[in-house]
């Protein structure tokens, strides 16, 4: 049994030194726990053949790092955007551009910034601290699916959630969006995982053609 018990963080929460940090503290102690993160792990397949990308996660972490280095201190995304610090203009998207997973659940391209619901900001400033998590845990978490989609027995799991899939199924209880947000996927993760049902997500329905490319763009949890 995977501790389920709340640790949902979302992306922009997350893109700070000291939540990453205990983050990284929790992740390196037992009992295996399940992290849901609220933001895009990867970028559409376009984007890795437009800037000739190998097809190897943990080398685009590498790449976008350098260019939207959003995990070093004083870096926010509009900061890169805007020129300030950075190069956004080497490695940007097109709005076009939605990744297989993001088709499956009607959610934003990663590349749509400045609109309602947009997790474009929160996925370009959690990325380089997606790279600074497998840099400190090292094999001691499993980011799925880029490290393959079965999960060892017993291993930390980080994954892309989407709680607007979950929000409305829970009452809110006095809570604002964002609060909700995080309950709901932590509430969802822990009741599939008492009932043995989460395991069935983590093996989606896919072709075999498909899921070589979500390996690439990655996966969001719940999605079938």
């Amino acid at each position: 049994m995977r501790d389920t018990s709340g640790l949902t963080i979302r992306g922009r929460k997350l893109a700070t030194p000291v939540s990453a940090q205990c983050l990284v503290e929790r992740l390196a102690e037992p009992p295996a726990t399940l992290v849901g993160i609220d933001h895009g792990f990867s970028f559409p397949l376009k984007y890795f053949e437009k800037y000739k990308l190998p097809h190897n996660w943990p080398a685009f972490l590498d790449d976008f790092q350098k260019n939207w280095p959003t995990d070093e201190d004083n870096t926010p995304v509009d900061f890169v955007r805007e020129g300030v610090c950075g190069d956004a203009g080497a490695r940007c998207g097109d709005s076009r551009w939605r990744r297989i997973t993001e088709i499956r659940a009607g959610a934003k391209s990663v590349f749509h910034f400045d609109v309602p619901g947009s997790v474009a900001k929160s996925t370009h400033a959690g990325i380089p601290w997606l790279r600074f998590l497998r840099k400190s845990l090292g094999d001691q978490v499993h980011f799925w699916p880029f490290d393959g989609w079965k999960v060892p027995p017993g291993k930390s799991e980080i994954v892309e959630v989407y709680p607007a899939l979950w929000s409305h199924s829970f009452p809110r209880d006095g809570r604002d969006s964002h609060q909700q947000d995080a309950y709901a996927a932590a509430e969802w993760l822990r009741r599939n995982d008492l009932d043995s049902s989460l395991e069935g997500f983590f093996n989606p329905s896919l072709t075999a053609q498909e899921r070589e490319v979500a390996a690439i763009e990655g996966w969001i949890l719940g999605i079938a």
